[in-house]
């Protein structure tokens, strides 16, 4: 692109006389291919011994303040000019790079710390927690079996995706323990005596140094080693009388030398570890040790009580956030020389190396505001896109608080998210969806249109099904995944951060990134995925730069809001009122559950462009098939294979989008099309479900104003549960989706302030119905029983 513009007088360097107008254009095509790997600098030659340095586009780490490059000189050692490193007798060693381990130690607690304060510059006892984790959670290397292995000369070569461990045939870890339980061990007898720490930091500290590493695979499901006491068991069977030592005189003796380390490195004054630990071995905690459980991967207690969640939900979030620091600066550490992870400690560069490594893994440039506000302008000048704009700068206005955008079917949801990131000087979007259906929705809406919201910036598809750039037809290559200016994908995906070990610098990622969760009241009553998710948002707060959240639905649950992720509802609900103003009554029809023809509703017959959707594929499937001789329809459901999915759900949405091709009369459907799809019905069926269900299907009952006849919804109720009864198959099924109860008290909410369906509404005013909903106690004791049985199928 350069050649075009300018005379090549170098490998890497051009020279032209240009316009400054030219010089624009330069730097904005140069923007668009920009990446963590491309950086340009440019200077305005004001004569032959001075020149102006102007801007950098890429990224900027690879120059210096001035602009610029070095090419002929390095602080690193050159891999030629090294001799390789030799085992010396009596040194510790915390790996087969030979790294010793008072080094390792010292510098991954530092990276850890500083990469914390990175993201959370406010949070310094949870940035000293990961300091003190990381100078602990390799001390169990002093280990005589590791030092006997990890100096073996074939082992040079050995690198686990989860860190290094004794790989040995002889050995055998179903009778020893590996090295993160060792350090566990040891950090436990030494916790007492860890002073200016508070107790739930130390709880943090024991959580990050046990789970840095994965939990081993023992064919034993009980294994001997759940609790510290057990652990001491086997290290002792294995040691005999040199546990002792091992724990009490070279535990404390590496923690002294590390110390040391900390106090040259920062001085005296300075040293957190010097200030945290004392040399005392707490010998009496061996006494107590036999039943002490180890770290649960997640605490969550088993509570009537919603706001406990809430609160484990919080100390969960920090354990996420230490450990992933912890793990990751393991990494980055482990992946020096011996003498160049000497060469940062003695010349103190610690510091250099995180920013560098930042910059290669984490910082994205990018020119995504650029693009966001040249979408914008392509919208007319309407006091639709005014009231849009409204509400997105009142969305961007505090960027301490976590934000929601509560807005009907239609109202331009992804347009006002869009602005809103803009407005927040956005570098990258991660938007997290529930399903791979509404994935596909919303990447189609900015991307893979006919007329996509976004010409320019790059839009990523990333789910376990798909994973595409800009279109449907350009796979993305594995090392340009989770790059976009735009990526969009499940949240099963951006939880393997939390819930593996191999994807945990994930996390860091989805802090580094401005966040729009989509149709999240999804999650609420899925076990575990409610809980996860709270995690997720609460590790927002007090982020550098802002939240940069924003959770977007049309139906917010604000007893979810309020009671877990304690939210104030309103404040930090932002609401978008319809711009659909037609008419919409609601017909409750009972009907027997086990008949499956006319007499039930899910089944009949329909004249209108209708959508029948069911609350499983099973009872979808079955009247599509009942009725496949008299009608023009289509079924769609979760349970097709990849391919048949997507094929489908390019013809659903091309059939009933505004203006479609009118292929199909009648769309059978699961719960799939309830949400983020742009498409429209003249008349619905749905099967009785949640406040949020309902509504959400609602959405795409002529979603598009075109009607002036009142809009039907038929809500299918079977006549047990008209009955208040809890039997038959659909109770059965909302039970088990932890549903049944907030359902019924929908129904008969929605019976009372409609008179019995002889009521008609707007759209507006049934969402005034739904935040009624949620602030009659009534509903909301039984919401919360539903929900408090959702968390629970949540414990471990």
């Amino acid at each position: 692109m350069l050649d075009a513009f300018a005379n090549r007088i170098g490998d890497n360097t051009w020279q032209t006389v240009i316009t400054e107008d030219g010089l624009i254009t330069v730097k904005k095509m140069l923007r668009q291919t920009a990446s963590r790997s491309t950086a340009v600098s440019c200077h305005w030659i004001r004569s032959r011994a001075r020149s102006q340095f102007l801007w950098v586009v890429g990224n900027r780490h690879k120059f210096n303040s001035e602009g610029i490059v070095p090419v002929n000189s390095t602080g690193k050692e050159v891999f030629m000019d090294t001799k390789p490193l030799k085992p010396i007798k009596g040194m510790i060693y915390a790996n087969t790079h030979l790294q010793r381990l008072d080094h390792h130690l010292f510098a991954v607690g530092f990276v850890a710390e500083q990469l914390y304060l990175h993201f959370y510059p406010e949070k310094k006892n949870h940035a000293k927690a990961a300091f003190i984790a990381g100078c602990l959670h390799d001390i169990g290397k002093l280990d005589p079996s590791f030092q006997s292995w990890v100096i073996k000369t074939k082992n040079k070569t050995y690198l686990a995706e989860d860190g290094q461990h004794i790989d040995d045939a002889k050995f055998s870890f179903e009778k020893h323990p590996r090295h993160n339980e060792i350090s566990s061990l040891i950090f436990q007898c030494l916790s007492n005596n860890v002073k200016s720490v508070s107790s739930s930091i130390k709880l943090t500290i024991k959580h990050a140094i046990y789970w840095h590493h994965a939990k081993p695979f023992r064919t034993k499901e009980r294994d001997g080693f759940e609790t510290y006491g057990k652990i001491f068991n086997k290290l002792k069977s294995s040691l005999e009388d040199n546990v002792q030592t091992l724990l009490s005189e070279q535990s404390v003796e590496m923690l002294n030398t590390v110390c040391e380390l900390e106090q040259t490195y920062r001085g005296e004054e300075s040293s957190l570890l010097k200030k945290s630990y004392t040399q005392e071995f707490d010998s009496e905690v061996l006494v107590n040790y036999e039943h002490t459980p180890l770290p649960q991967y997640k605490e969550y207690p088993l509570s009537e009580n919603i706001r406990d969640y809430s609160d484990k939900a919080l100390f969960n979030a920090h354990n996420n956030e230490v450990r992933a620091c912890l793990i990751t600066a393991d990494r980055w550490v482990s992946s020096l020389s011996a003498n160049e992870l000497a060469s940062y400690i003695e010349n103190q560069k610690l510091g250099d190396f995180v920013e560098e490594q930042l910059a290669n893994n984490i910082l994205v440039e990018s020119s995504l505001v650029s693009h966001i506000q040249n979408c914008l302008a392509l919208f007319p000048d309407s006091s639709r896109s005014q009231k849009q704009s409204d509400v997105a700068n009142k969305l961007a206005e505090d960027s301490e608080y976590i934000k929601v955008l509560a807005g009907a079917a239609g109202c331009g949801k992804t347009k006002i998210a869009l602005e809103w990131a803009a407005l927040r000087n956005v570098q990258q979007v991660i938007w997290v969806c529930p399903r791979v259906q509404i994935c596909q929705g919303i990447f189609t809406e900015l991307k893979a249109s006919d007329n996509p919201y976004l010409e320019d910036a790059t839009v990523e598809i990333f789910t376990g099904e798909y994973k595409f750039t800009n279109d449907f037809d350009t796979p993305t290559p594995e090392e340009e995944q989770l790059t976009a200016d735009i990526v969009i994908t499940t949240i099963d995906q951006l939880l393997s951060g939390i819930i593996s070990h191999t994807k945990a610098d994930r996390l860091l990622n989805y802090l580094n990134a401005h966040i729009v969760f989509d149709e999240y009241h999804e999650y609420i009553n899925m076990p575990a995925f409610n809980l996860l998710f709270a995690e997720l948002v609460k590790s927002r707060n007090k982020l550098k730069g802002g939240t940069n959240i924003l959770l977007v639905s049309a139906t917010p649950n604000y007893f979810y809001l309020e009671k877990v992720l304690n939210l104030d509802v309103d404040y930090d609900v932002v609401e978008m009122s319809s711009f659909n103003e037609k008419s919409y009554q609601l017909d409750f029809v009972d009907y027997d559950e086990s008949s499956e023809d006319e007499h039930n509703p899910l089944y009949q017959k329909h004249n209108l462009k209708t959508f029948v959707i069911s609350n499983t594929a099973t009872t979808a499937q079955k009247s599509f098939i009942h009725n496949l001789d008299d009608e023009n329809a289509i079924l769609l459901h979760s349970k097709y294979k990849k391919s048949d999915k997507k094929r489908l759900f390019n013809r659903v949405f091309e059939a009933f989008k505004r203006d479609g091709n009118q292929m199909y009369d009648l769309l059978r459907s699961g719960p799939i099309v309830q949400a983020s799809l742009n498409i429209s019905c003249d008349y619905m069926v749905s099967e009785i479900t949640t406040a949020e269900n309902s509504l959400q299907r609602m959405g795409r009952l002529d979603r598009f104003g075109k009607n002036d006849d009142i809009n039907h919804y038929t809500i299918a109720i079977p006549e047990n549960i008209a009955a208040n009864k809890g039997t038959g198959a659909v109770s059965r099924f909302l039970s088990s989706s932890n549903s049944l109860l907030s359902a019924k008290a929908w129904y008969q909410f929605l019976m009372e302030e409609s008179d019995g369906g002889n009521r008609v509404f707007t759209i507006a005013e049934m969402y005034q119905l739904y935040k009624n909903f949620y602030q009659s106690s009534s509903a909301i004791e039984l919401i919360e029983q539903d929900a408090i049985a959702a968390m629970k199928k949540a414990h471990p």
